[in-house]
Parts: structure tokens; sequence; C-alpha cells
């Protein structure tokens, strides 16, 4: 049986310490339920279509039997950022205030190494499928994006999937086309089940059920939409650009065959 997806709100008490990766200086904060949450900040340099990727990214992976790090949606008050000695941190905390995203911890993990850790066919092809529905290009060997932690895999970071959402006025056309990324994935070469993936994973993502992930982005990162849309018409473009993508995956399922055919 398949629940309904659900985020819990927490407040963040805690500003622990900077996790300088990438432009977007996500943090190690911790919140008022005594947890450890990697803080991904609204006011970062990719603005909040980062922690809208985010979010749908990880509760689709998660829907589909994926190991990821629950997901919050996390308040940030207003005296964080008049604290904070670092003037390039003080900034990104004013300018974050309010509703923000956070994945919990995973104390002492490490990263995935494809070269040190094995995975199965099966995981493999699941997670190059996520990644070409998606449209993750984040998962390469040079930044895996996934974690071993209790000797199982989990997935992190899906802020730079859906980027449609940057160009959004042909998000149609973009929905059916092939992801040619999908060349440089880290999991490629293991990926020898995918159409047997894409058969079990079109059957699991119904429209309702994409309709309940993308009803969990709180209103308040709708608001002020460039295109000038409503938050419901914005909700509205995610959905369908995900049940498109999903009915037309033959496409990227076609290209990331052709892809691993080339390197094996």
């Amino acid at each position: 049986m398949q629940y309904p997806p659900h985020l819990r709100t927490v407040r963040v008490t805690r500003y622990v310490t900077p996790l300088r990766e990438g432009g977007s200086l996500p943090a190690i904060a911790e919140a008022d339920d005594g947890f450890l949450y990697v803080l991904k900040f609204r006011g970062a340099g990719q603005g909040i279509r980062t922690l809208i990727a985010e979010c749908i990214g990880g509760e689709i992976a998660r829907s589909l039997g994926l190991n990821v790090p629950e997901l919050v949606l996390a308040i940030l008050d207003p005296a964080f950022g008049r604290t904070e000695p670092d003037e390039e941190i003080q900034d990104l905390l004013k300018a974050s205030v309010g509703l923000n995203l956070g994945l919990h911890y995973l104390s002492g993990s490490i990263s995935f190494d494809p070269v040190v850790n094995s995975i199965d066919p099966l995981t493999a092809s699941q997670i190059v499928w996520l990644d070409c529905l998606l449209t993750n290009v984040d998962r390469t060997a040079r930044n895996t994006n996934m974690l071993i932690w209790n000797k199982e895999l989990w997935l992190i970071d899906h802020g730079a999937a859906l980027y449609f959402h940057y160009n959004w006025d042909d998000w149609e056309e973009q929905a059916t086309r092939p992801f040619t990324p999908v060349k440089d994935h880290v999991l490629l070469p293991w990926a020898s089940r995918i159409e047997e993936v894409d058969t079990a994973f079109r059957k699991r993502l119904t429209a309702d059920h994409i309709q309940e992930i993308i009803d969990l982005i709180p209103e308040d990162w709708l608001l002020d939409w460039p295109s000038g849309q409503s938050p419901a018409d914005v909700r509205s473009v995610y959905t369908q650009f995900l049940i498109t993508r999903i009915a037309a995956s033959a496409n990227f399922v076609k290209e990331a065959r052709h892809a691993r055919n080339a390197l094996v």
C-alpha cells in the first residue's frame, strides 16, 4: 500500500556549521525536534526553484522505494541573521527567513564511490530511470550525490533536477525530450535493467500520486512566480510536466540504452 506523502514542519533552533559545497551554501542545523538537518536555503543563489526540485525529486524517489533522508519544511527565524559573524552567511540567513527545506543529516555517512562500492543492476537501473525522469544532471562520477549510511545506499540533493522550470514557457516540448546528459550518469554502466524498471515505475507513478507530491510544495514558494501565474497554475504545470514525461518515458529509456551501449 502506498501512503500519501507528507512533510513535517520544524523550527530551526541552532545553526551548526556551513557546508561550503557549490554556490548554495547549505548548512547543518538543529531543529526543535532535536534532530540535525542539512538545510537548503530559499535565499541561496539558485533560489526557491532549487527547493522545489529537491522536494519533488526526493519524494518521487521515496515513493519508488529508494532511500532518501526525510525531508522537512524548516522555519528560519529572523534572529539567526543578526548574530552570525560571517557576513556572507549572515546575508544568506537574512534572505532565507521563513520556510526552507531540510534533509535529515545522516551522521557518519560516506560518499558513494563507484570504484569502491558495488551496486546491483536493478538498483542502478532504478536510479538512472529516476534521474532521466527528473532530468537530474547532478549524479556524475565527479559528484555522485549518493551516500552509504548503515551499509545502505541513500540518494541526496535533487536540487539540480527539473531544469525546465528555468525556461518555463516550452515545458510541454521539454517534457517529451530524451535526457542526453544520461551519458555522464555515474551508474549507467550497471543499469542493464532499465526497460524492466520502466514498466514497473510507470505503474507506480499514477497521475493521482504525482498530484499528491506536487501538493506538498508550500504555497509560499509559489507566490510571485516569474511568469505571473497563480500557485494553482504553477502546480498544474509541474504536475502535467511529470505526467507527460512518464507517458513519454520510452524516449528517455531509449536514450539511456543507447548511451549505455556506447560504454559497455
